[in-house]
């Protein structure tokens, strides 16, 4: 298993494991929040114990998870998956996140509970990795009402101290004014990673689908000038990237026959240096082919204004609990359906 970047001395590997889409007993996955906190279709924990399993066994030692994951259940699972595999705490690296979304979640003494559930949860007395959960998401008055206005950005920095959590980070989603604010203070909070959604569409299109987002070339790029490493998320851009598309497959095939176009889409993450890992990825240089296929491939199939990653963020908003992500799903399947008929042809 390739590794870059250490923590704490443990090298971690390039592929990781994220937890947000764990597989449910009846074939699906669990995403999104319930009010009771229980995804709709429990979690299959002896396949989850074996992909967790399998995963160590093979050199991949990073996992990614949230309080939010999963409809709650996330933490949880992962937790007695990894207590199950029979290796040793110092084997892995585990990532989890502050994640208070609800405006009751946001006093100090909430993100305190929250914390400490995480700890119960996951069976350890530290986290490797913590994170301040999708900084961005709904605006700088958000991001200061979730982290600053009561203290959590402090408390996390002496959690740090403390060694109840060894490094301190945080996910991005939005607003580019917050993730300037971040990187300005830098020097102030020492951020040791930071997690963004990279993948050959949103590298240079992001934009193009929300005028509000950062191209992912230009949040790389700023990370690297200051030596954060990167942590990947949504490489396959919630499954899309590793469905059949035939315009992109027309492309790509020829240059490995071997390769499935998810592979594809995580040699491209892979070839960057200052990726630290990428979540549930297997990579491969190089990005340069697929660059140029997707060109070819007329970008805008691939970065229509719907497309949705799945990650059930609109769904946590959601007044009416619409399940917008699988709403959203269906057509998508249906739409891509349509253009691969018609590619035929």
């Amino acid at each position: 298993m390739t590794t870059r970047f250490t923590v704490d001395g443990r090298k971690v590997s390039l592929l990781g494991y994220g937890a947000m889409r764990l597989p449910t007993v009846d074939g699906g996955h669990a995403n999104g929040w319930a009010k009771d906190g229980y995804s709709e279709s429990g979690i299959d924990q002896k396949l989850l114990n074996a992909q967790v399993k399998y995963m160590l066994d093979h050199g991949v030692n990073y996992f990614d998870t949230s309080p939010a994951y999963c409809r709650g259940d996330s933490e949880a699972c992962l937790g007695r998956a990894l207590k199950a595999s029979g290796y040793a705490r110092g084997d892995y690296v585990v990532a989890t996140k502050l994640s208070n979304f609800a405006p009751q979640q946001y006093p100090l003494d909430e993100c305190r509970k929250m914390f400490d559930k995480s700890l119960e949860y996951l069976q350890t007395d530290y986290i490797d990795n913590y994170l301040l959960h999708s900084v961005g998401n709904g605006g700088f008055k958000t991001f200061s009402q979730r982290y600053l206005e009561n203290g959590a950005l402090d408390w996390c920095v002496k959690l740090r101290e403390e060694k109840r959590i060894r490094n301190l980070g945080f996910s991005f989603h939005g607003d580019p004014k917050v993730f300037e604010w971040c990187l300005e203070r830098h020097g102030e909070y020492k951020w040791d990673f930071c997690q963004i959604q990279m993948n050959y569409v949103d590298w240079l299109h992001a934009k193009a689908v929300n005028e509000r987002n950062l191209d992912a070339k230009y949040l790389y790029e700023r990370l690297t000038e200051l030596k954060i490493p990167i942590v990947v998320m949504e490489p396959l851009l919630g499954g899309r990237l590793a469905r059949y598309n035939y315009a992109l497959a027309k492309e790509l095939t020829p240059l490995d026959p071997e390769a499935s176009l998810a592979k594809w889409a995580l040699r491209f993450c892979g070839t960057y240096p200052n990726v630290m890992t990428i979540l549930s990825a297997e990579t491969a240089p190089s990005a340069r082919e697929v660059l140029k296929a997707y060109a070819k491939a007329v970008p805008e199939e691939l970065r229509r204004a719907d497309h949705c990653t799945g990650c059930g963020r609109c769904f946590l908003h959601c007044p009416q609990t619409i399940d917008i992500p699988k709403e959203l799903a269906v057509i998508d399947e249906w739409i891509d359906s349509l253009k691969n008929e018609e590619a035929h042809r």
